[in-house]
């Protein structure tokens, strides 16, 4: 658990909850279903209604206590991601406080704590549709709750089924005002009470939806909308041990939750070819080489979707995917930061083969110049570039030491010794805070750029790596200059900055890096930003947009980590402001 997140949540302020904290009251269980064309998941007003307005919007939500849309979806729910429409409290004060620190949000959302942000998305989507003839205060505002979800559920079809959660706070209102949307939608008359849809209660799989008590299901047909809140009601999402599990060890709830189900790994190892067609890619699509360092033509790689060019799909991509046991994430605001926390089980498959596998992300990232302008750091494990070729070689059907080979013979190195002994235990790319445009422009060989990588090892070996590569760069050589100190190595153009990164210069202690990075000490890959370090800069490139400027100088730093503890795997996306 990160430090950031102690159990019970952020100490601070009480915050206020709906109707003076109390949860809606139970209604009968009674149901009510409808189907209407067009599809309502599929492109329909609810899921606009949903989604509109993306991070801005998504910013100003906060996900409070009481009824959750898990409750409304069965336990076999694949993936969920969960809003609130209407938070309230301290939260919402300081979230508007943060966003309200940016111009370009505060003079065009005009954003208040007491507004109705249901109203607000609901009048963006009337200025971009047709739904001209709906009216809020009277189609809408008097049944859609505060929360809602879109899932997509195992009903033992051949694909999952798309669905969309509402709360409801008045099940006939929600009737009423869910045919308006969709005949709003097809382009019906509502005016007049005709529908040019299916007649009330039919079930052509032209979109449905189902009602029962606090929740509305809206899917593609009132079948399946039925089947759904039917399966909920036996065993809820929210009851779900996994669910339960990963959701629970991200601590406090945000403006976003979302979660991933341990099926969801088996569903996509089943479906891998079937996903590669679905988003337009083939066998014909893989580029053709099986060897990074050059352009001959020894096999097929294709790309990131984990196919082989026979459209078969490598056995330890698929074997990772069924050992997939569930994830969880959460985006939200803590103490004027906006903040993306996962967890999720780390694997040995699903991990292995991958930079910084082990700790040590920080060792030499946290000495870097106090005033770095940008790192990336990595820690790293004994054999960690023979797992990473054998996982590029198992997407292109050759053999990992055949790949090797093939490497070893472009590059000119003895690998994998030699790549590991390059990346010592740790490493840190670093961007010095005195960076300007002029220098990039007018540096031909990079001599006076105060870019530089910082390596803790054997220095003498790693010399001799250099070594070998110095020949194949002609006048780029001059980049592989170094500097040593100790077990430290310090490689860049610029031998001012290579003296100063090979020095201790505390950037692990600086308030901005332990903002973003809290449990740096555990990452094994660390990512930093220095946004004030970057003012001089932005001042030069935006000195034509003032926008511009005004609107990245509320930025103070971002951080990215990646770590494992106690057998869970965990991310921390941080970014502050000043």
């Amino acid at each position: 658990m990160s430090s950031s997140f102690p159990p019970g949540g952020p100490q601070g302020p009480e915050y206020l909850e709906q109707g003076g904290g109390a949860p809606l009251p139970p209604r009968p269980p009674r149901r009510r279903s409808r189907s209407r064309r067009p599809t309502l998941v599929a492109g329909g007003a609810i899921a606009a209604l949903l989604v509109v307005g993306g991070g801005v919007w998504a910013a100003t939500w906060y996900l409070g206590s009481g009824p959750q849309p898990a409750e409304a979806l069965p336990a076999s729910t694949l993936g969920y991601v969960s809003i609130d429409l209407d938070p309230s409290g301290q939260q919402k004060i300081e979230a508007l406080k943060t966003l309200n620190k940016f111009p370009a949000i505060k003079d065009q959302l005009h954003l208040n704590a007491d507004d109705d942000i249901r109203r607000r998305i609901f009048e963006e989507i009337q200025k971009s549709g047709d739904c001209k003839s709906l009216d809020y205060d009277k189609d809408i505002a008097p049944w859609l709750g505060d929360r809602m979800a879109v899932a997509a559920v195992d009903t033992g079809e051949k694909q999952p089924q798309p669905v969309v959660v509402l709360q409801v706070t008045d099940e006939a209102a929600a009737d009423a005002g869910l045919a308006k949307l969709q005949a709003c939608d097809s382009g019906a008359d509502t005016s007049s009470g005709s529908d040019t849809g299916s007649d009330p209660g039919s079930d052509t799989g032209t979109g449905g939806w189902s009602i029962d008590g606090d929740w509305a299901v809206v899917a593609e047909s009132d079948a399946t909308a039925k089947k759904v809140a039917d399966a909920a009601a036996a065993d809820s999402l929210a009851d779900d041990e996994s669910y339960q599990r990963w959701t629970g060890e991200l601590g406090d709830p945000g403006v976003l939750s979302m979660y991933a189900a341990p099926a969801a790994g088996g569903w996509m190892a089943d479906n891998l070819s079937q996903m590669e067609n679905m988003f337009g890619g083939s066998s014909g699509s893989c580029v053709a080489s099986a060897d990074p360092f050059s352009d001959s033509s020894g096999g097929s790689f294709c790309g990131d979707t984990g196919m082989s060019s026979n459209g078969s799909v490598p056995s330890d991509v698929a074997d990772a995917l069924k050992q997939f046991k569930g994830m969880a994430a959460t985006v939200r605001f803590n103490d004027g930061a906006l903040e993306l926390e996962g967890a999720a089980d780390p694997g040995e498959t699903a991990t292995s083969g991958q930079l910084g596998t082990g700790e040590g992300g920080d060792d030499v990232l946290a000495t870097l110049p106090s005033d770095t302008a940008a790192a990336m750091g990595f820690g790293f494990e004994d054999g960690w570039f023979a797992k990473l070729v054998d996982r590029f070689a198992s997407y292109s059907g050759m053999t990992g030491s055949d790949l090797m080979d093939q490497m070893s013979q472009s590059s000119g190195l003895d690998l994998p010794a030699d790549a590991e002994t390059l990346a010592g235990d740790s490493m840190a790319l670093a961007v010095g805070g005195n960076i300007d445009p002029e220098t990039i422009m007018n540096s031909s060989d990079g001599s006076n750029l105060p870019v530089a990588v910082k390596i803790k090892g054997d220095p003498d070996a790693i010399d001799g790596v250099l070594g070998k590569l110095a020949p194949r760069m002609g006048s780029a050589a001059s980049a592989l200059e170094s500097d040593r100190s100790g077990d430290m190595i310090a490689i860049g153009p610029d031998a001012d900055y290579r003296s100063q990164v090979l020095e201790h210069g505390g950037l692990g202690d600086t308030a901005a890096f332990k903002d973003v990075v809290p449990e740096a000490a555990k990452a094994s890959v660390v990512y930093y930003v220095s946004f004030d370090a970057f003012d001089g800069l932005v001042s030069k490139l935006g000195a034509d947009s003032p926008e511009l400027v005004a609107n990245v100088k509320p930025l103070r730093s971002l951080g990215v980590s990646a770590w494992v503890d106690g057998g869970v795997s965990r991310l921390l996306v941080k970014l502050t402001t000043d």
